[in-house]
């Protein structure tokens, strides 16, 4: 069934998704909870839960708190200094990364027309436009910031791979293809370095944990990077073969030689300036020594961060300067659970379990930790290197502080410049406007993902470098679905007056009144409605008093409709049904467009379906092998009927696989004839729009 969890599974589109959650997701953040259900011990003034038993679950405190580490400008040397200068920020700011934008160099007049195989890869390489770039430039600079041996390694390894596409090029041998899947770039879903694909790390070494020395520049010439690159050919053209789809040289244009060669050198000079990572001289490093060993030497302190790399660094390192029971987390860990255990056995019931000689004091992990798992045998919580979305900061310090804390504070460590975050926050600042001009100047859809440096950003940062209380707790309501919010403002109504539940239930539909509101810019005058759409979804509006939109907010209305049960009603103006019948409209029409109107969203199978067939039929018809019958009749159908779900998902597979016109419409018509297209049955008229209830919000002249 389309509305079941089964199909939601199936589904990759949006709208499907969006239309299922909003049945079935419900999410309630701290602070909703402590509102709403929590009581105060009156003596502490702490916030509590009662469990059945009697038992009280406290809510511990979440205080931010910096650690700050120097960069220091002046001083000759300095690690961070040399990589946060503005000659390597403006080098990764112009690479061309040609490898992750392979359809920009496709050539347009080939001696040789590409095979169906090759002609499919080039397809995928368009449809990936620039995305893929920006997703690399980003992560170059997520490194940057996470630590110099994290950054330096992924600099050397970009070089590389550059040099083995140089080195197919000038040799006329088939160009190996990495990943066009944005997920694997993504440092929230892979904590991986995409471009670590080596033979140091290949398949046939695992189980080897890469150390430093494997891959620690040496300021390597090119001839030397040309040399490697030809032994990593071998090996990628060899045992690794089938880890790549492959391409031959000539199917792209001279830029792609030009641009690769362009990149290559240019990191080069920022290898050269930046030189051997010296460990002993990392500010950061030894400012989570102290932590660990001074600070808190003898608790259990949880350490994030969100590249392996950094992992691993982190970990050779702690444990060569004495730091015991310790270990290292990510993505490519054979356990990460059983390490969880091992760090905090008695939240996961593992004490019997757990020997104390394996028991862990410190876990350096990457994110694959900050969601799903109970940590919270640990009250200290660092974040080594800061997520380009705050939220990952809170759900991180949401890993200890679980039912079952026994502490009354938790401690999030942040690391921020000791010289402050306006360094971070402007570097951030010019990798977005970097994006920006690109998608101006090129018309790609270059992307900056994860938040938007906005206001709202910057001054969390600051209130992270200040320590301000609050910070991580996340907004009150923002997060909340809101069938939960609408529900909870029922639930204490009737709870502080039980008599409201009869009189509310007992009201008809289309019920108005008119209550005094203070109106200012952000809250105008205007009308609230409550409606039943003809779909069958409950839809809030707010116009203004010329029939204008006031917000899309389903929780600013709710908002903006509250008042205790004892406030006065007010004569209602006479032009407030018009404003109600405005916002009927408003409603309508937005539905209209979210669900794409008779042929469903933009993105699914149907639309998609019949607007490319329309096109064939309007660009054939008038050829020598004009359309079929069967075909037009294949279209009529699809446009009164919604598929079938084996139709969708047939035509869903090969909508993605690159289907022809001429085999789709095929398709089509083999579909419609064995009476497994569409749902072919005289649909029930669609249900009015119901009114269920308005208030005008007006200025009662006093």
């Amino acid at each position: 069934p389309v509305r079941s969890l089964a199909a939601f599974e199936q589904s990759e589109y949006a709208d499907d998704w969006r239309d299922l959650m909003r049945l079935f997701l419900v999410r309630r953040t701290r602070s909703f909870i402590q509102e709403n259900y929590a009581q105060t011990d009156p003596a502490t003034k702490r916030k509590f839960l009662v469990f059945n038993d009697g038992r009280r679950s406290y809510f511990p405190a979440r205080l931010p708190r910096t650690v700050k580490f120097l960069i220091d400008d002046e001083r000759t040397g300095d690690p961070y200094a040399l990589l946060y200068a503005d000659d390597v920020v403006e080098t990764i700011n112009s690479l061309n990364l040609p490898r992750y934008g392979l359809g920009n160099y496709i050539a347009k007049t080939l001696r040789e027309r590409p095979t169906p195989a090759e002609a499919k890869q080039l397809d995928n390489l368009s449809h990936a436009g620039k995305r893929l770039m920006g997703f690399c430039r980003t992560n170059l600079f997520k490194r940057l910031e996470s630590g110099g041996p994290a950054f330096i390694q992924s600099i050397e390894r970009h070089i590389l791979r550059n040099y083995v596409f140089l080195h197919a090029i000038e040799e006329g041998l088939d160009l190996p293809l990495g990943t066009q899947d944005a997920d694997l770039l993504d440092a929230r879903t892979n904590d991986e370095d995409e471009d670590a694909l080596l033979p140091e790390t290949a398949e046939e070494n695992e189980g080897a944990t890469p150390m430093l020395d494997e891959i620690r520049v040496a300021l390597r010439s090119e001839d030397e990077f040309r040399k490697r690159a030809s032994q990593v050919y071998g090996q990628y053209a060899g045992p690794m073969r089938r880890r790549f789809k492959w391409l031959r040289p000539t199917l792209f244009n001279a830029n792609l030689k030009r641009d690769l060669l362009a990149d290559a050198r240019g990191l080069s000079t920022v290898l050269v300036k930046c030189g051997t990572w010296d460990a002993g001289k990392d500010a950061k490093l030894a400012a989570l020594l102290d932590l660990l060993t001074r600070q808190h030497g003898g608790e259990k302190v949880l350490v994030f961060t969100q590249f392996a790399d950094t992992v691993r660094y982190l970990s050779e390192q702690l444990q060569a300067r004495g730091v015991q029971a310790m270990q290292g987390v990510t993505g490519d860990s054979a356990d990460p659970t059983e390490l969880a255990w091992r760090f905090s056995p008695v939240s996961n019931n593992k004490r019997e379990r757990i020997r104390p000689d394996d028991e862990l004091r410190v876990l350096v992990a990457t994110d694959v930790l900050s969601e799903g798992q109970n940590l919270q045998d640990a009250a200290i919580v660092v974040n080594y290197d800061l997520p380009w979305a705050i939220i990952r900061l809170i759900q991180r310090a949401g890993r200890v502080d679980r039912i079952g804390q026994q502490a009354d504070t938790i401690y999030c460590y942040s690391f921020l410049p000791a010289e402050g975050v306006e360094r971070l926050i402007r570097l951030r600042e010019r990798v977005r406007q970097r994006l920006q001009q690109n998608a101006e100047v090129v018309g790609t859809d270059e992307a900056f993902f994860e938040d938007e440096l906005t206001e709202t950003a910057k001054i969390a940062f600051e209130d992270l470098y200040n320590e301000k209380a609050g910070v991580l707790d996340g907004e009150a309501d923002s997060e909340v679905d809101l069938a939960s919010q609408a529900y909870q403002i029922w639930k204490n109504a009737i709870d502080a007056n039980p008599r409201l539940r009869g009189i509310i239930e007992k009201l008809p539909d289309v019920i108005f009144s008119t209550r005094a509101h203070r109106g200012s810019v952000a809250a105008p005058e205007g009308v609230l409605l409550y409606m039943r759409t003809s779909e069958g979804n409950d839809a809030l509006a707010w116009v203004n008093r010329r029939g204008e939109n006031v917000t899309q907010s389903q929780l600013a209305i709710l908002r903006a409709a509250a008042c205790s049960s004892d406030t006065a009603a007010i004569a209602r103006p006479p032009e407030q049904h018009d404003l109600v019948k405005k916002g009927v409209e408003h409603i309508i029409e937005e539905e209209t467009r979210n669900t794409g109107g008779q042929l469903g969203a933009p993105s699914g199978a149907r639309r998609r379906t019949y607007e490319r067939l329309k096109q064939f039929v309007d660009k054939t018809k008038d050829t020598l092998l004009p359309p079929s019958p069967e075909l037009y009749n294949a279209l009529e159908e699809i446009y009164k009927y919604p598929l079938q779900e084996t139709a969708k998902d047939t035509l869903n597979r090969q909508l993605r696989s690159g289907i022809t016109d001429d085999q789709l419409a095929e398709l089509v018509i083999n579909l419609r004839a064995d009476n497994r297209l569409c749902q072919v049955q005289e649909l029930a008229e669609p249900q009015e729009p119901q009114i269920i209830c308005s208030l005008g919000l007006f200025d009662d002249g006093t």
